[in-house]
């Protein structure tokens, strides 16, 4: 299982929130600043991510996204254990963290009880699997580009 940082609820925990982070921060930040909006029964989850080569500029590769995504739903499948229901998680990031967040929502076999997508894209969004839709906070953010430079934003 991934390593993370952790602010746990101040009551029973029925509930979960994971968020990850973009390129150059590390999930000690926002799990500081997640712990100033501490929710009774909700723990919050910021793993950190595994030093390794990246590109910027939104160009992410396929096994390395794939890879991630299953460390990010082991995390699931481990709070799941623990005796939170997966329609009661919720996936956030923000940057390449909102990204893989959205990608891994929304492949992840469990329905999550949402996303929050904040400055990121959907990657592998051309052969991306149609699945069922989730509740998704997305604040610019851009789920499909057109092939000429386009975007289209999250409605």
């Amino acid at each position: 299982l991934t390593d993370a940082a952790a602010v746990s609820g101040a009551e029973r925990e029925t509930a979960a929130v994971s968020f990850l982070y973009g390129l150059g921060d590390t999930g000690h930040s926002w799990a500081d600043a997640l712990s100033t909006v501490r929710l009774p029964h909700v723990k919050s989850i910021c793993p950190h991510a595994p030093r390794i080569p990246v590109t910027l500029n939104m160009k992410m590769d396929e096994a390395g996204i794939k890879k991630a995504a299953e460390n990010i739903q082991a995390l699931i499948e481990h709070e799941m254990k623990n005796g939170i229901p997966a329609n009661r998680i919720v996936l956030g990031g923000f940057s390449q963290g909102g990204a893989l967040s959205l990608y891994t929502a929304l492949t992840c076999p469990h329905p999550l009880a949402g996303i929050v997508a904040l400055s990121c894209w959907l990657p592998l969004h051309r052969a991306f699997p149609q699945g069922p839709v989730q509740d998704i906070l997305g604040c610019h953010a851009q789920l499909l580009s057109s092939g000429d430079g386009s975007c289209e934003g999250i409605s």
